[in-house]
């Protein structure tokens, strides 16, 4: 399948769900391979913008090659927690209609050796969404204190036997480097005393430290207040997540923006006058069986949507 074919996991779920208007303005601000950003721009009139974000370099080459002529785009190279400055260089604070957030890593970035990502395939233990920036996830797995390691593999990936991956990976280090995923594998299987079914012993240990080398939950908790404050009354957000943790940083800040501000309960106010911030739409949506049976990563998928309370400008 070409990046032009790829097409993400909910793509038409999300994309109904954003209510598209043809003169409206939203952002992609995980532009991917850019199938939910043309999935938008079908349904934009000539009126309508759209502006992607992306902090990875290959992504933002593939939109300028995918949509060179197309004006109603505006691509930045930038992770999403620049969201809010983003949109204010455009001077669209408060005027848009729906953010759409799909979480994770990106089919090409798991199927590009090069990125370091899968533990499939033997390549650089690299791992950053942004190769221009930071630490790779070499460079701090042989660094990082023993207890550090732990931390990260027992925090993000829930892994049950953190602490003897961690020793593992100090043992080996001090006597070779760690510098490619097929050694960080059969470390992370010479470690572990039991197999999950159906599982590779490395996911979770990948997992956790991809999800600390990009920060990506620390991302996710400093852009979605952003997005409150850039959407316009009737405005939409709406966030695909692959993993539990994040599903539960977006669940809960949905929940508490909808219950609005907390009072003491003494306090003399009647529950409709607290305001509400936000307001939760429907249930989460889950891939179909002929989704998940085409792509098996979309299993793990889910999907919320919420909308910015009041009239919709005319």
């Amino acid at each position: 399948m070409t990046e032009r074919e790829h097409e993400p996991v909910l793509q038409k779920e999300a994309v109904a769900a954003l209510n598209v208007r043809p003169d409206g303005i939203y952002v992609d601000a995980t532009f991917g391979r850019g199938g939910h950003a043309r999935a938008i721009l079908d349904q934009l009139g000539p009126d309508g913008r759209l502006l992607a974000l992306d902090r990875d370099p290959q992504a933002v080459a593939s939109a300028k090659q995918q949509f060179a002529d197309e004006v109603r785009l505006t691509i930045v190279h930038a992770p999403f927690s620049m969201l809010g400055s983003a949109v204010d260089e455009r001077g669209w604070r408060g005027r848009v209609n729906g953010i759409l957030f799909d979480l994770g890593v990106s089919s090409p970035q798991l199927d590009e050796p090069a990125r370091g990502f899968s533990f499939r395939t033997e390549g650089p233990l690299d791992m950053r969404m942004d190769t221009t920036r930071g630490e790779s996830a070499a460079d701090w797995l042989n660094r990082a204190a023993e207890q550090e390691i732990a931390d990260v593999l027992y925090q993000l990936g829930e892994e049950r036997y953190a602490r003897r991956i961690a020793r593992a990976i100090v043992r080996v280090r001090a006597e070779t480097p760690i510098l490619n995923t097929k050694q960080l594998a059969e470390i992370v299987a010479g470690a572990v005393p039991t197999r999950e079914r159906s599982k590779d012993p490395a996911t979770r240990s990948f997992q956790a430290f991809r999800l600390h080398i990009n920060r990506e939950l620390d991302e996710l908790r400093e852009t979605l207040p952003q997005a409150m404050d850039v959407l316009a009354p009737r405005g939409r957000l709406v966030v695909i997540s692959f993993h539990s943790l994040e599903d539960r940083i977006v669940k809960q800040f949905m929940r508490v923006q909808e219950k609005g501000v907390e009072l003491p309960p003494d306090l003399p106010v009647r529950h409709f006058e607290i305001q509400s911030r936000l307001k939760v739409i429907g249930k989460p949506v889950r891939a179909g069986e002929e989704e998940v049976r085409r792509n098996p990563r979309a299993r793990s998928a889910v999907l919320r949507i919420a909308e910015i309370p009041g009239a919709a400008h005319a």
